[in-house]
C-alpha cells in the first residue's frame, strides 16, 4: 500500500498493550512509511488505535510485511515459529535469551529476515561502535560496565550491557572473562575480567555506563535513555529497512550503518 508514493511497511506489534508494544503501535501511526495492520494481546485487552487486537498471532499474520516483537522470551520463540512458516520477516527486541535459544533464531533466519537487536536505540549502537574504538587505544586498562534499569526488569544483566562487553571482547581477543557483580572478600581484580554491575530500582528507562579505569585516569562512556520512544522508533527504522530483504539474521548496526 502506498500513499502519495510512499510506500508503506505493513506491521503487526506483539504485546501491543505493554509499555514497549503501546509506544510502538502510538508511533507507528505517525510514521507516514508505516501501516499498523494489527497486534496480538491476551484474551479480552482492549482494541486500541483503531487497530485490530488477536490473541492468536495466526488471525492476523497474513495481513503483515513484519512483526515486531518486544514480549517475553517464550512469546517471542512461539511467534517466531509462526513467522517462519508464513514467511514473515521479523524484528526481535526481547532480550535474556539462552544459547540454545539464540541458536533458534539464527536457524529461522535462513528462511526469513529477522532483526536481532538487544538495543534499538540509535544512541546505544553508536555506543556499540564507540566502545571498540576506546578498547584497543587503552587495551590495559580495567573495564567495567554499569547498567540500571526499572524494578519491573525481568532479566540481568541486561541485554544491552552483554552485548557491550561483547563488543568491547571482539577487539582484545575474547580474553576477558566476564563477572556479573561481585560480593565477600573475592580478592583482587583480575586483569582478564569485565565487570557487570546491574541496579533496579525505580522507573529508570535504561542507563549504561562503560569505565576505562587506568594509571591516574577513567573515561567514562555514558548512555541515558529518558524515553521507551527511542527503542520503539529505532524498531520501526528496522521494519522499514528489513522488509523486502533476503532471509539472514541482522543487527542494528546493519539496519544504522
Amino acid at each position: 500500500m502506498s500513499i502519495k508514493g510512499v510506500v508503506m511497511t505493513k506491521i503487526l506489534v506483539m504485546g501491543i498493550c505493554g509499555k514497549m508494544g503501546s509506544r510502538i503501535a502510538a508511533l507507528a501511526k505517525e510514521d507516514p512509511g508505516i501501516e499498523m495492520v494489527g497486534g496480538t494481546e491476551l484474551k479480552g485487552s482492549p482494541s486500541i488505535y483503531g487497530s485490530q487486537i488477536v490473541d492468536d498471532l495466526n488471525k492476523v499474520i497474513d495481513k503483515a510485511d513484519v512483526l515486531i516483537d518486544f514480549t517475553t522470551i517464550p512469546s517471542t520463540l512461539n511467534n517466531l515459529k509462526i513467522a517462519e512458516k508464513a514467511k514473515k520477516a521479523m524484528i526481535i527486541g526481547t532480550t535474556g535469551f539462552k544459547d540454545e535459544e539464540l541458536a533458534v533464531i539464527k536457524n529461522a533466519s535462513k528462511n526469513i529476515p529477522i532483526v536481532l537487536s538487544s538495543n534499538m536505540s540509535i544512541g546505544v549502537n553508536l555506543l556499540f561502535k564507540l566502545v571498540k574504538e576506546i578498547a584497543q587505544v587503552v587495551p590495559h586498562y580495567d573495564i567495567e560496565i554499569i547498567e540500571a534499569h526499572h524494578n519491573q526488569k525481568k532479566d540481568a544483566p541486561s541485554g544491552t550491557a552483554v552485548k557491550l562487553a561483547q563488543e568491547i571482547n571482539s577487539v582484545l581477543d575474547n580474553k576477558l572473562k566476564k563477572v556479573a557483580g561481585r560480593d565477600g572478600i573475592c580478592g583482587p581484580r583480575k586483569k582478564n575480567e569485565i565487570g557487570i554491575l546491574s541496579v533496579r530500582a525505580g522507573d529508570i528507562v535504561g542507563d549504561h555506563t562503560i569505565m576505562y579505569a587506568g594509571p591516574g585516569e577513567r573515561i567514562e562512556l555514558t548512555h541515558r535513555a529518558h524515553s521507551r520512544d527511542i527503542f520503539a522508533s529505532g524498531a520501526l527504522v528496522a521494519a522499514k529497512w528489513i522488509a523486502g530483504k533476503k532471509p539472514g539474521l541482522y543487527s542494528m548496526q546493519d539496519v544504522l550503518f
